[in-house]
């Protein structure tokens, strides 16, 4: 959660908003309905939503461009996937990094 507090700052696009809602509803997870409603509710809260202005295929995985187009338009210091394999280690002034990584960059001090 430590995207949702300052200083760093969480951005999200409508097109992730909705890839949430769906991997939380992955039966899979087992996540009940109410606690699925509360974390897109947080993440509505505490997200700056933007709207990328144009679509990239830069990605090796199509549905994965989405992150890239929400990073350029909210102009990202950082972008965090658990999935670097399918980014550039850079788009632009965005860096690409994991959670692990983000951590060990904004908040040294926490234990990872």
């Amino acid at each position: 959660m430590l995207a949702l507090t300052k200083p760093a700052r969480m951005y999200i696009s409508r097109e992730i908003l909705a890839e949430y809602r769906n991997v939380l509803a992955r039966p899979l997870l087992g996540i009940s309905r109410g606690l699925q409603q509360q974390l897109i509710q947080l993440i509505k809260n505490r997200a700056q939503t933007v709207r990328p202005s144009y679509t990239l295929k830069v990605t090796n995985d199509a549905d994965d461009n989405k992150f890239l187009e929400c990073a350029d338009a909210a102009r990202a210091d950082y972008l965090i996937t658990g999935n670097q394999r399918h980014f550039p280690r850079f788009w632009k002034s965005t860096k690409i990094v994991s959670s692990r990584e983000f951590v060990s960059l904004v908040a040294p001090h926490l234990p990872i």
